[in-house]
């Protein structure tokens, strides 16, 4: 697409890669910054091993490393160019987030705050953050704190005495309020990102959980200020993202993907899981004739109501949360079984739980995403979302003015190490 001497051609800092590492496929996508756009330039996919990932975790880093590169020289291949930046996504029942909602009482109210000491209460807000997920994250997993390690961070609201703001400098008041999203994953975990992201020979941009960027993802589209859960069924996870009012306010994971009806019509109807999967395919596009189509929704029932329950649980679990939002939008790969979809929207299953009505359940799709410009013609199922959603979040990271961000950024660093 893009030639050497062609003097068309974008700036080398203005492109960048995204790397979706899922349990079934690595994803590619070579993406162009442009103002309140990005880009899709190419596209490649890689289909993982048997054994390489298990429920989003790396269990063989040389193999996903190699399944990274192809998928990377395949888009870079449709786009014509080789970005030098990437940002990897990650997701997984390991990657664990919540946002923390910090306050900070000023000693003189009647003063503007300065940059000294905005950089001082961001970084007072995260590390009382930090160590209040990390400590959550800790006893949920059975792992010791020290081996937690920051995924990655983001403001996601701050509030000057219950004034909303963007830029706390210049404004006065006695209590910064912010809310701010953190990210966590098992060290072991993130050494293997890094890793990977090293043997890609990329400057990295950041290393961004997948349930945030998804979450995030309808804030570059005239939904300013929505809300919304966000599903996003992977081949052996599901990530649960709640947003309000534009915010992320939670993520929760549970281990039932994909995989698992895959492994179910293989047990049921006696076959292997590449003819399983052909068939869970078929089922979910319509292509199997009525009596196999019975077949195969019965075999499945019992998994989906399973599944179902996860959804339940994990949704009950959210208790800081006075009212849930009640649309849920459906993404992943794993999201395009109709069971799903169908479950949510017969079952009763959200009578119990803090929904204001009966919750609407939609598909979240590429061509909704009206600020992501797919040149390849190649994105159109709720499966590339995840990570349309990376992309979507890269334009942000190259476009970032905020000061704020910038400041936590730098917190970030430091906690790393």
């Amino acid at each position: 697409m893009f030639g050497i001497k062609n003097p068309l051609a974008p700036k080398r800092e203005r492109l960048f890669t995204v790397l979706d590492i899922g349990t079934e496929n690595v994803k590619a996508l070579v993406c162009l910054e442009q103002g309140k756009e990005v880009h899709i330039l190419g596209r490649g996919m890689k289909r993982q091993n048997p054994g390489e990932m298990e429920s989003g975790t790396i269990t063989d880093i040389a193999g996903v490393i190699e399944h990274c590169h192809a998928a990377m020289r395949e888009a870079e291949r449709m786009a014509g160019v080789s970005p030098g930046q990437l940002v990897l996504g990650v997701s997984g029942e390991l990657i664990k987030g919540a946002t923390s909602t910090i306050s900070y009482k000023r000693r003189d109210p009647g003063s503007k705050i300065h940059q000294e000491e905005l950089k001082n209460i961001v970084h007072k807000v995260q590390w009382k953050a930090f160590e209040k997920v990390r400590g959550d994250l800790a006893f949920e997993t059975g792992f010791n704190e020290i081996d937690v390690k920051l995924v990655h961070a983001a403001i996601v609201d701050t509030r000057i005495d219950g004034y909303k703001v963007s830029n706390p400098i210049g404004f006065q008041g006695r209590e910064v309020t912010m809310s701010v999203f953190n990210a966590f994953s098992p060290i072991v975990h993130f050494g293997a990102l890094q890793t990977i992201s090293a043997e890609l020979d990329k400057e990295l941009l950041a290393i961004m959980a997948e349930p945030y960027s998804v979450g995030r993802l309808l804030g570059g589209t005239e939904l300013q200020g929505y809300s919304g859960i966000f599903l996003d069924i992977g081949g052996s996870t599901t990530d649960i993202t709640i947003v309000q009012d534009g915010s992320v306010v939670a993520t929760k994971m549970f281990n039932l993907g994909g995989r698992a009806f895959t492994k179910r019509l293989a047990q049921s109807l006696n076959i292997s899981q590449e003819e399983a999967e052909e068939v869970k395919i078929a089922f979910s596009t319509g292509q199997l004739e009525h009596q196999s189509y019975s077949i195969v929704a019965k075999a499945l029932q019992s998994d989906t109501d399973i599944w179902l329950s996860g959804i339940y649980f994990s949704l009950q679990e959210c208790i800081d949360i006075d009212s849930l939002p009640p649309t849920v939008y459906l993404c992943g790969g794993g999201s395009l079984l109709p069971l799903l979809k169908d479950g949510l929207e017969g079952s009763e299953w959200h009578k119990k739980l803090k929904f204001p009505r009966k919750p609407q359940i939609k598909y979240l799709l590429p061509k909704n995403i009206s600020h992501v410009k797919d040149e390849t013609k190649l994105l159109e199922s709720p499966q590339d979302i995840p990570a349309i959603a990376l992309a979507s979040i890269g334009m942000e990271i190259l476009t970032e003015e905020k000061i704020l961000t910038k400041m936590l950024q730098k917190v970030v660093r430091l906690m790393q190490v």
